[in-house]
């Protein structure tokens, strides 16, 4: 990781380059001054990422980019209003605050050697050689409850996908599902989840698709479930992978929900893995560690280890990680343990309701591997 610093932010950076036309960069960008007006922060944030693009990452595109607010109603506005020039890649803005005390913080997706544009049917392309990936993000509805606004989010999307000459089976990757009060809404996302996917034959036979599912708030309150979503066209169903780690993780099925505990796809010049989120769990389905955040930070790792493992993947090829707390208070506890383990990986810490109250702690994170398979084209 490369970290650097700016005038009020920093940024701290993972790059894979394996010498190919496509380079691919992570970026967590952060303030520094948590004093600062929004406003400040705001454009202190804005002034980093275009001194970095300019200075640092010469001919890198971003591709995605999320915002995590610690006040979407007052603060949305102000990014939508200063990104609105920039059109050819996915934008998620999401209330999830970030836990240094600031109110601001970014995660960038970049590559080198693409293309991108806003496709009429409202996903975002991203091309290389013989592949299309199709960004997708803030999608958002106001149905008349968490269940409806899922199921019309995932129908559009299955739409969108059918357009493009896509489907949700055979090349949707990944899936993000921010819930107002996930407590309460969680229940009807995961109905709805379970509905459509049965009808697009995702079955526990099958296959399910990567996900988060995680609490977050839109600036309008009455947005009970915004999704984020990931597809690649051009890829053979032989390229794509999904990881169990049968020993520490069991089925989500088991517990009548519907996502993928991770996945991976081989390209001929690097594999991408997804781990979706992860929290303190056995093979049985139980929460393990009950109400002990640092406990369950540990076995949550090892959870996460067996799924990289299962992908040929370990930590030292993770590119990017997002760690969700419930408790805010739980924050100095978690980051001292991170910043022990993994002190050169860019990591962001934000205030995020996990979907079954007794988990404390939830991570992600994304993973690239160099390999050459002459099976498959290069990314």
């Amino acid at each position: 990781m490369n970290t650097k610093l700016f005038n009020q932010a920093y940024a701290e950076i993972s790059c894979f380059d394996n010498g190919t036309e496509v380079t691919e960069y992570h970026v967590m960008l952060h303030v520094s001054d948590g004093t600062l007006s929004y406003r400040e922060q705001l454009a202190a944030i804005d002034q980093a990422y275009t001194k970095l693009l300019r200075e640092d990452l010469p001919g890198a595109k971003t591709v995605f980019k999320r915002y995590f607010l610690s006040d979407a109603y007052n603060q949305a506005d102000a990014i939508l209003a200063m990104e609105c020039d920039y059109a050819d890649y996915a934008l998620s803005i999401i209330e999830q605050a970030p836990l240094d005390g600031t109110k601001i913080a970014v995660w960038a997706y970049l590559q080198t050697g693409v293309e991108t544009r806003a496709l009429h049917c409202g996903l975002h392309e991203v091309t290389h050689g013989q592949y299309r990936h199709l960004w997708n993000a803030s999608a958002h509805n106001l149905a008349k409850n968490s269940e409806y606004q899922t199921r019309l989010l995932l129908n559009e999307y299955i739409m969108q996908l059918m357009q493009e000459g896509c489907s949700l089976a055979d090349n949707c990757i990944r899936t993000w599902f921010f819930v107002n009060d996930v407590d309460n809404n969680y229940p009807g996302v995961v109905k709805a989840r379970n509905t459509v996917f049965f009808t697009q034959n995702l079955t526990d036979e099958t296959h399910f698709i990567a996900s988060t599912g995680i609490g977050g708030r839109q600036a309008d309150a009455h947005v009970l479930s915004q999704m984020d979503n990931y597809a690649v066209d051009g890829i053979s169903r032989e390229q794509v992978h999904y990881l169990y780690a049968a020993t520490h993780l069991n089925r989500t099925s088991d517990y009548g929900v519907s996502f993928e505990r991770g996945t991976y796809i081989n390209y001929g010049d690097r594999r991408h893995v997804f781990i979706s989120g992860t929290a303190s769990i056995n093979n049985k389905g139980e929460i393990v560690h009950k109400g002990d955040v640092a406990a369950q930070t540990r076995h949550m790792w090892g959870n996460v280890e067996a799924l990289l493992k299962e992908a040929g993947s370990s930590y030292d090829e993770v590119m990017q990680m997002i760690v969700y707390l419930r408790d805010i208070s739980d924050y100095h506890t978690v980051k001292a343990l991170y910043d022990e383990r993994f002190p050169d990986k860019p990591k962001v810490f934000v205030n995020g309701p996990v979907c079954r109250p007794g988990w404390l702690v939830e991570m992600e994170c994304m993973a690239i591997k160099n390999i050459q398979d002459d099976a498959f084209a290069p990314f």
